[in-house]
């Protein structure tokens, strides 16, 4: 059976990967920063689950230190060059993202028609944490297609994605860290103070202005903790549980899907979301740190409406 464990055991293994290289690469300035950095957080993947919870609290605390007192350093990397990248562009084409395609392909087969696929009378995956299984699975299977594709091995591939990761650095696991404060928010009570100041602020009967309330509330937390999944425990034990589910009878599973659309449309709007907007600003060396938010707001604004409607409309059965 490949459960989530599986998935964290790889990932444990790649950063584990990653640290040991950046020990290696004397080029780096901050190569032990970069390699105690990633090696940590490749023993947490690997080992977390039997580990006391101070150990582990420890752990992020170091993790926090580390990226917030010098940060993460770049170093050398094997590259190709300026010419054989634009040869390799010229000759793939558009199938270069043929291999991105799989991600999504692969990770809904595996969620939704094979989820409960049986191979002598056991299950093939997991019971729990299907989707993220899928998803474990293919990023594996679109790196070994992208470089059945490109020509090259997985080493080049692993090495090439170190260059990345050290370029984002400790943003890279700001998803991560921004969801558990979401959870630690909601389980502080923060979803109550939520519902109790709504319940005073709108008509919380007029089903349209709960489902504004609820989408916008998705976006505007989303734009403050940088990361829609920090925003959703919040606003859905706040608003979409108490008053949509239970008040006006919504379906839970279609109101979490365009609910979290809801905040991706406030991803894009929020230098908060330091991986997704400053970083690839800072990569591409643009004056504008914030040029990548500017041209997102044509796309998150009506997108934003249209969910409204879409919940409004797709929700209430």
């Amino acid at each position: 059976m490949i459960s989530l464990q599986w998935i964290y055991w790889l990932g444990g293994l790649y950063l584990g990967w990653v640290a040991w290289q950046g020990w290696r690469d004397k080029a780096n300035p901050r190569r032990l920063a970069n390699a105690l950095f990633w090696g940590l957080l490749a023993a947490m993947l690997l080992t977390a689950d039997r580990l006391p919870a101070a150990v582990v609290g420890a752990v992020v605390v170091a993790l926090a230190c580390l990226a917030g007192f010098g940060g993460l350093g770049r170093g050398h990397y094997r590259e190709s060059s300026a010419e054989e990248k634009a040869a390799e562009a010229a000759r793939l084409g558009n199938r270069l993202f043929w291999p991105a395609l799989l991600i999504p392909l692969v990770a809904v087969l595996v969620a939704v028609p094979l989820a409960d696929l049986q191979i002598g009378g056991h299950r093939l995956f997991g019971k729990d944490h299907t989707t993220l299984v899928g998803l474990g699975l293919a990023c594996l299977l679109a790196t070994l297609a992208a470089c059945r594709l490109t020509r090259q091995s997985p080493a080049t591939a692993v090495e090439q994605s170190r260059r990345l990761i050290d370029a984002i650095g400790w943003a890279a696991i700001l998803p991560l860290l921004l969801a558990t404060l979401g959870s630690v928010f909601a389980a502080a009570g923060v979803g109550d103070a939520v519902a109790a100041l709504v319940q005073q602020v709108i008509p919380v009967q007029n089903r349209f202005v709960v489902v504004l309330a609820y989408a916008l509330g998705m976006a505007l937390f989303t734009m403050i903790m940088g990361n829609a999944f920090a925003a959703f425990p919040v606003m859905t034990a706040g608003i979409g549980l108490p008053l949509l589910v239970q008040l006006h009878g919504a379906d839970a599973a279609s109101l979490a899907a365009i609910g979290m659309l809801s905040g991706y449309c406030g991803t894009l709007l929020t230098p908060m979301a330091a991986n997704f907007n400053l970083v690839p600003a800072a990569l591409l060396e643009l004056k504008d740190s914030n040029a990548v938010i500017r041209q997102q707001v044509a796309t998150a604004l009506p997108l934003l409406a249209c969910n409204v409607l879409l919940m409004y409309f797709i929700v209430f059965r």
